[in-house]
């Protein structure tokens, strides 16, 4: 029996009110030459035997009875078993478009050099959908191409990670996926942008992602705030952008921002001025760097920009500005969420 083409990466905790709609998801994918390990970390309820009477009825499911090992270890049992070279990750919780697959594969095969495609996400059901949600999805769904991605990859997680498909051998030889105090997903995305590794997204809705309270995302203090912070910091700090020579200026004077960036300055990369737009703030002097409207930027030889403003509104107005006099995403400035 020949190998198959996809390995469908599918960890599952206590997921039977939803896995049935997943599985039959990927049952009507055009794309049919694939396997799916579905990984069992642990369930208490019903997902064990939903998934034996799947793999009773298709040969191509695969079930693993890992225990409780959680997520991380759980995607690396899933890349060492996993016997095809492309790799697509899917969530217990998540439906597929029926051209996924094949959308995602005939990308990989057409671009050799390519190692990761996405693609953009829509959330679901509407009603449990709130702002926040919205909002980053209109942001990551319009960062698509490689120098998008690189030049925001600071911002958020530029990829939703069941949507991603990738080749499985890049992910190992850099180490496959990290057990550590921050998201897995992101922190791989930020090791294989370091690694020069050329990661796209297709511009279609191909994963409708399920929003809902008990969302890993929502409750696992890995996804907590802190911890995507001093996971970009370490990342920051390898960036060879910051080690160019350029002086640093930081966007953003206000209490809670000097606190985030506090992490990348204790890491020796002090700003030699702050950018703000509040009178309140132009003027003062802020651990030893100046406070200075934008228009000084236009005054100064170009130094490198780290945009600390979260709201993506205003980082979009940054932009404009920044733009304005000449800077560049990615070359002169960084957003840094």
């Amino acid at each position: 029996m020949s190998k198959p083409l996809i390995s469908v990466l599918l960890p599952i905790h206590n997921a039977a009110a939803t896995l049935p709609a997943c599985l039959q998801s990927l049952a009507r994918q055009v794309f049919t030459d694939y396997e799916v390990l579905a990984i069992d970390d642990g369930s208490s309820d019903e997902s064990p035997a939903i998934i034996a009477a799947a793999a009773a009825r298709d040969a191509r499911i695969v079930p693993i009875n890992a225990g409780r090992i959680g997520l991380p270890a759980a995607l690396n049992l899933g890349l060492t078993l996993a016997q095809a070279p492309i790799i697509a990750r899917m969530d217990a919780d998540d439906v597929m478009h029926p051209d996924r697959l094949a959308r995602q594969y005939h990308a990989l095969q057409e671009h050799p050099a390519l190692a990761l495609v996405a693609s953009r996400v829509v959330a679901f059901p509407a009603r449990e959908v709130r702002a926040g949600l919205r909002e980053y999805l209109r942001w990551q769904n319009r960062v698509v191409t490689q120098e998008h991605i690189a030049a925001e990859i600071y911002v958020e997680a530029p990829f939703v990670h069941p949507s991603v498909m990738f080749r499985r051998a890049v992910v190992q030889e850099l180490g496959g996926y990290t057990d550590q105090s921050w998201p897995e997903d992101y922190e791989l995305w930020l090791r294989m942008h370091a690694a020069g590794v050329q990661m796209q997204k297709l511009p279609d809705n191909l994963l409708a992602w399920r929003e809902h309270p008990t969302r890993a995302t929502r409750i696992d203090p890995r996804y907590a705030r802190e911890s995507f912070d001093a996971l970009r910091a370490v990342y920051l700090a390898r960036d060879p952008r910051l080690h160019s020579g350029r002086p640093l200026v930081y966007w953003g004077a206000g209490r809670v921002t000097r606190q985030r960036a506090r992490r990348l300055i204790e890491q020796g990369f002090p700003p030699i001025a702050w950018i703000d737009i509040d009178p309140a703030k132009i003027g003062q002097t802020i651990w030893g760097a100046p406070v200075h409207a934008p228009a000084w930027l236009e005054r100064q030889p170009r130094p490198f920009v780290l945009v600390y403003v979260t709201n993506h509104g205003a980082r979009d107005l940054i932009a404009g500005w920044l733009g304005e006099m000449g800077y560049q995403p990615g070359r002169d400035y960084l957003g840094v969420g």
